[in-house]
């Protein structure tokens, strides 16, 4: 039997030593996929300089000249996007039950840390308190390090006992001692740390991984606004509304807290508001002339409400609402309440408008399209690079004169960066989207390696590289770029689709001078009435309900929008700074912390901060007009919007596009390899 047994774990050991050495391999050809992705990275900047098409902006020389500079400054603006949030029931239970056992003081110490924290004091105290308990403990010994230069990561720490220095390219920036937290950025989305943090003492640490983070904040998130559309729903005079105006009404309510004998409504004053109780207790009286003291009338407790007269008009408070303890209220006001119910939120059963012009494009594509294959086509030259791959400018064999965009990207690292559940969503969505300010993709293939996404391609440049050429951009053009990118969002939103990463760079101009919307890995098709709580778009763009996991709506696109337009009209960004976490942290704070420069006039200043008010609910664009409340605004004054859509408004600047189409130059892709897939989930 000893024989057996010894031979059973000698093949264990075996079996180990196999998986092991095929994890290594997975390892090793994930790093060359990515080492060959720099080197075609590389000899495409090279390609760029000699391709054949002439783009507007900066000559090839003094762009070459720039080229780093240029680099860095874009390595700053790209999108991030956190692996999809999801409640299945196997995670749930997981961070539900996982509960690490901790002395007084150090619960005391790690909420202490978080109250400390800039960015993550802004989380309510029950959500602190369930990230404390998830939180589990490890050690570090002496001369280890925790944290490591270059290298990514998905916890946040806190230290109890020690000491640890950071460091970055080897010298010391700072000491971390207990009570200090680190690594907070990468709850958020997958970074690359940029210093190292090694032991100077044996240190005892808390930590906190992403996963947790975000499955706690969003079922906090979503246990709040169940129970605030509960407290609603259990109104008799709200239960005939939809539920979509429900969950509009909660998202608006203010919460207040109040103490022991504080007046939540005083006789005799004016009033607009309607309160639910959601916690505690009141007791409601009235002064009378003939009693020294106020006769309680009668007292109410949670899902309870008063003050609803004040929705109506009335708004003579004939008795005192006063605090009996610890209470904690739901209030909307009059105003508030009546633009709620005065309209439908975010209809979006009615069928989109599309022009007959476009339909007739759109047929043309398709019958163009319908037979051909990845070999059909010619490339040209090299338009981009990106972290998943390369977009090339090709033209079908069979038609040189028509030129496309093909998007060249690598499965590898599409997998290892968890992204493929956004790429295939970002390919049904542009699929079914048909808008002259959107740029069409027109047919999908795939291979082994990669995924080819043939799409329109808009030659006359970005708008972030017309911006970096002008410096900054006239109320004039601004206007026209803007408008078109409302329209591309109005339709977008009309779907049920949030864009979440507007910005300069995902702007492209035609070959007429009209704007288009390219497609971004953060697009996203939510119901109406829900939400989604995926952190992703780009830091200085992104509304503040996505750094907090309040989970977000199309209400996030419009604070991008207000941002663009500063950005066009300044040639900066309101919130910009080298260190995310301070980036995170003012967007948070919000835009009325930030001076306006004095090339934004007040107009335009009106706009962009009505288009970032803090809450999403009160945004222009979300409220019961829609897009006609930002088109009606008093900057777009003068605007022709049915000459914009119909294509005969002049556009500020038409590009000169120029194209050497020299067949004897052309690449090709590999012919016999390619298999015809307009299936995505087929990956």
């Amino acid at each position: 039997m000893g024989t057996l047994r010894d031979l059973q774990f000698a093949l264990q050991l075996k079996i180990e030593e196999l998986r092991q050495r095929d994890t290594l391999i997975d390892e090793l050809e994930l790093e060359l996929d990515t080492k060959d992705e720099l080197i075609r990275r590389l000899q495409d900047e090279l390609d760029r300089y000699r391709a054949t098409v002439s783009l507007p902006g900066p000559s090839a020389a003094s762009a070459a000249c720039s080229a780093q500079s240029e680099d860095s400054q874009r390595a700053n603006r790209r999108t991030v996007i956190s692996e999809p949030c999801t409640l299945d029931p196997v995670t749930l239970a997981m961070v539900s039950h996982r509960s690490w056992d901790k002395s007084q003081e150090s619960q005391r110490l790690i909420q202490s840390s978080f109250l400390k924290n800039d960015l993550l004091k802004n989380l309510d105290q029950g959500e602190i308190r369930t990230i404390i308990a998830c939180m589990y403990p490890t050690t570090i010994n002496q001369g280890c390090y925790v944290i490591q230069e270059g290298a990514s990561g998905a916890q946040a720490y806190v230290i109890e006992e020690g000491r640890l220095d950071v460091t970055k390219e080897g010298l010391k920036l700072l000491t971390i001692e207990p009570e200090d937290m680190f690594g907070e950025l990468a709850l958020f989305y997958n970074c690359t740390h940029t210093y190292s943090v090694s032991a100077q003492t044996d240190s005892k640490l808390w930590v906190i991984d992403r996963k947790s983070y975000q499955t706690i904040l969003m079922q906090s998130g979503l246990n709040s606004l169940s129970h605030s559309m509960e407290l609603l729903i259990s109104v008799p005079f709200l239960q005939s509304l939809p539920e979509d105006v429900i969950m509009k009404m909660s998202d608006l309510m203010d919460e207040t807290h109040y103490s022991e004998g504080d007046y939540i409504i005083r006789q005799g004053a004016t009033g607009d508001t309607f309160y639910i109780i959601s916690k505690g207790q009141v007791k409601v009286t009235e002064e009378k002339p003939d009693h020294e003291e106020q006769v309680v009338l009668s007292k109410l407790s949670e899902r309870q409400w008063f003050g609803e007269k004040a929705l109506w008009g009335e708004d003579v408070r004939t008795v005192n609402v006063i605090a009996a303890g610890e209470v904690t209220c739901l209030g909307i006001d009059r105003e508030t309440f009546k633009d709620v119910i005065g309209g439908s939120v975010f209809d979006c059963s009615h069928e989109v408008q599309q022009s007959p012009e476009s339909k007739i494009e759109s047929d043309k594509d398709a019958d163009l399209f319908s037979s051909s294959t990845l070999s059909d086509f010619q490339i040209i030259c090299t338009l981009a690079v990106g972290k998943f791959g390369h977009v090339d400018l090709v033209q079908l064999k069979s038609n040189i004169k028509c030129l496309y965009a093909m998007r060249v990207l690598k499965k590898k690292l599409i997998l290892s960066n968890s992204q493929q559940e956004h790429t295939l969503r970002e390919g049904r969505i542009l699929m079914e989207a048909c808008c002259p300010f959107i740029a069409r993709l027109h047919k999908t293939f795939r291979d082994a390696e990669c995924l080819y996404i043939l799409t329109e391609a808009c030659l006359g440049g970005d708008l972030y590289s017309l911006l970096k050429d002008k410096g900054c951009l006239d109320e004039c053009s601004t206007r026209f770029y803007t408008a078109c990118v409302v329209e591309a969002l109005t339709f977008l939103h009309r779907q049920g689709v949030i864009y979440r990463d507007v910005k300069p760079e995902n702007v492209l101009l035609d070959e007429h001078g009209y704007a288009k919307l390219i497609g971004s890995r953060c697009l996203k098709k939510v119901e109406t009435g829900k939400k989604t709580w995926t952190f992703c778009g780009t830091l200085g763009y992104m509304a503040p309900e996505i750094i907090l996991n309040k989970g977000h709506s199309v209400s996030a696109d419009f604070w991008s929008l207000g941002i663009f337009v500063f950005e066009l009209l300044s040639g900066g960004l309101p919130i910009s700074d080298a260190d995310p976490i301070k980036i995170l942290t003012t967007t948070i704070r919000g835009i009325d912390q930030i001076d306006f420069p004095k090339t934004i006039s007040k107009s335009a200043s009106s706009l962009i901060k009505k288009l970032c008010r803090t809450n999403p609910s009160q945004r222009l664009g979300s409220q019961r007009n829609r897009a006609k409340d930002i088109q009606k605004h008093k900057w777009f004054e003068g605007l022709n919007w049915d000459g914009l859509c119909n294509g005969t408004l002049n556009p500020p600047v038409i590009p000169e596009v120029k194209a050497a189409l020299d067949s004897s130059t052309c690449g090709h892709y590999a012919e016999g390899s390619v298999d015809l897939s307009t299936k995505w989930d087929d990956f």
